[in-house]
């Protein structure tokens, strides 16, 4: 009877490899793959979300900051991982948006990654130099259009999410500026407050000390509703923008064929842990406000942004190199 219930077990654990795994998950330590170096706000969310992940997990998570390419050495190096929950990494706007409507690239962002869930998101914002007489977007557009080829904007760089949100604008009137690209956000932020460029759309965090220091002006935001950092400003859709709601977003991901249970038990988890009002004081510190998504709504997320600045990046003829 014994041998009989033995054989009955090991047919059952042989049948269903991922519940055995779920089961036993999580017995190790967690690699947290970061795609960039490091330090900044990127990494900062990376390990105060892990932190209390991995309690509420009762395992550590380990974060590995793996830059390069723009965020393309850390999803290659998920995407090759085994895909049993112990390797995931923490996708953003660049890796599973952006990077893959600009360039070539040899990872899959949507077949080659399991989503676990979104983490949160930043408005980005549009700001000018203070000594451009202009209060409102309309004032900004119609400055524009009476100072012809003589208004730039800076960015973080071609096909950076501060890039493409101008094109964007600029899509949606008609304008023209010319595009400046730097090599990071900080310097771009220097040229439009030293008056060397006019305008940008860096992400909140960034932007913010200059706003409040009155040396840049906000706006408009991109998104759904209004920054509480930022509340007498409006968003770009309630100006008649429709559609206009680009973020700059975190998520959890991990390599394709993690087990459904595995996949439950981290998204309930971190859901948990973006619900806790600690947590969000902590993401205020770079304006990301936790945004709690299921696996299926974040998978869906990533597709329409692919979507959205593939299809910009074509109309716009925005193709990098790899």
């Amino acid at each position: 009877m014994k041998r009989r219930q033995l054989l009955q077990a090991g047919c059952a654990a042989a049948v269903l490899p991922g519940l055995a795994i779920a089961q036993a998950w999580p017995s190790k330590p967690i690699r947290y793959i970061v795609p960039v170096a490091a330090g900044g706000g990127n990494d900062m969310i990376a390990r105060v979300v892990t932190e209390r992940w991995g309690a509420a997990l009762g395992q550590t998570f380990v974060v590995d900051n793996q830059s390069g390419g723009g965020g393309v050495v850390a999803s290659q190096i998920t995407a090759r991982a085994a895909p049993d929950g112990y390797t995931l990494m923490q996708g953003y706007v660049a890796t599973h948006g952006t990077t893959p409507a600009t360039r070539k690239i040899n990872y899959d962002p949507i077949r080659q990654f399991t989503p676990i869930g979104m983490i949160g998101a930043t408005p980005n914002v549009l700001a000018i130099n203070a000594n451009v007489p202009a209060k409102t977007v309309k004032e900004f557009i119609d400055y524009v259009k009476a100072h012809p080829g003589k208004v730039s904007y800076g960015s973080a760089g071609q096909g950076s999410l501060t890039h493409l949100t101008m094109e964007l604008f600029k899509q949606g009137t008609g304008l023209f500026m010319l595009h400046i690209p730097y090599r990071g956000i900080a310097p771009a932020i220097n040229d439009v407050l030293g008056g060397q460029t006019q305008a940008m759309f860096p992400g909140l965090a960034a932007a913010l000390p200059h706003l409040r220091s009155g040396r840049m002006r906000a706006l408009a935001v991109t998104g759904k509703a209004r920054s509480p950092q930022l509340k007498d400003v409006p968003t770009m859709e309630e100006i008649g923008f429709k559609g206009f709601d680009a973020m700059q977003w975190y998520g959890s991901v991990g390599p394709a064929g993690i087990p459904a249970d595995v996949v439950k038990r981290l998204n309930e988890t971190q859901v948990a842990v973006l619900k806790a009002p600690d947590l969000r004081e902590k993401l205020a510190g770079e304006a990301v406000e936790p945004w709690p998504m299921t696996p299926e709504q974040f998978g869906d997320y990533i597709k329409a942004d692919i979507a959205r600045w593939t299809a910009l990046a074509k109309a716009r003829n925005i193709q990098l190199e790899e």
